[in-house]
């Protein structure tokens, strides 16, 4: 395994999280966004203008399962660090195409950007992914050098499902996944609006179906109740998002304390889908953040 399997035991819930229609209200985004095609729809806008006049290579193969291509954004910057996105959608939507508005400001500040996709739920489920990530990070730093990346300097983003994959990498045993890789292949994670503790969405009748999460895999998968990983996660979630979403970015500062979590932000005036303009924005407080990782800033 890859992947951290001796988890501290996940506490017991009980009260307001039992409860069907409370789990609804806070964690089902697209009925509490009901605009939310509308933000797609700009995110596809921006992306479709981002391929055709950024210079991108696509759909390049890091495996042989599906949904296992990953979309390189270069640089002029030699040696460049390396800003690894990866998409959100609740582990079972969304596609990188829909993200590439998010590279242009990283790479005109010096980054390399690669975005990964993965097999979607229920055709798979939420820990196949975490593998699959890992095998793209394998990947991203085996081959960086040949896209103008320096491999010593890979950090991870990822918003929504993607932060808690984000938050999952930083404790992966990167030699069970390649012998040859370092021990502490990431740099460091940024998670946008991440889920850490999975126990909720278990219980959340909306996403069951789909993601078939039992109490085993919830421990599997919940990252807030992992060892303290050796590099740090910068945590940061909207103002504007559910009271769920903000627990869920304090429990994991909580959990993996101010060194695992140096920086642990509420973004103003922003939601779980307009968060990630703040981290497009050359001017954000997620995208200094990003920049502060990669040791741009």
């Amino acid at each position: 395994m890859s992947l951290v399997d001796t988890l501290v035991p996940a506490p017991v819930r009980a009260g307001p999280l039992l409860d069907a229609a409370w789990l609804e209200a806070e964690y089902n985004l697209r009925a509490r966004h009901p605009d939310h095609e509308d933000e797609f729809a700009r995110w596809r806008t921006a992306s479709a203008l981002v391929h055709r006049i950024e210079s991108c290579r696509r759909d390049v193969r890091y495996g042989s399962g599906d949904g296992e291509a990953l979309d390189i954004y270069p640089t002029p910057r030699a040696d460049a660090p390396v800003l690894v996105f990866i998409h959100g959608g609740y582990w079972r939507s969304l596609d990188k195409s829909e993200h590439a508005f998010i590279a242009p400001s990283f790479t005109a500040a010096g980054a390399l950007v690669v975005m990964p996709n993965y097999a979607l739920c229920p055709a798979v489920g939420i820990e196949h992914i975490a593998l699959q990530m890992t095998r793209a990070l394998a990947w991203v730093h085996r081959n960086a050098a040949l896209y103008g990346g320096d491999p010593r300097r890979i950090v991870v983003a990822g918003h929504s499902a993607g932060g808690h994959l984000a938050a999952m990498l930083l404790s992966c045993r990167w030699r069970d996944v390649d012998a040859v890789l370092p021990a502490q292949l990431l740099a460091g994670a940024l998670s946008i609006s991440g889920v850490y503790d999975l126990e909720p969405l278990r219980l959340a009748p909306f996403l069951q179906a789909d993601l078939r999460l039992n109490a085993a895999s919830v421990r599997r998968l919940s990252p807030a109740f992992f060892p303290r990983p050796r590099r740090p996660l910068f945590a940061a979630v909207g103002a504007a998002e559910s009271r769920e979403f903000q627990r869920q970015t304090a429990l994991i500062r909580d959990q993996w304390g101010p060194t695992g979590v140096p920086v642990c932000d509420t973004v103003p005036a922003v939601n779980h889908y307009t968060i990630l303009h703040d981290l497009a924005d050359p001017r954000g407080r997620l995208h200094a953040h990003a920049l502060r990782l990669l040791g741009l800033q």
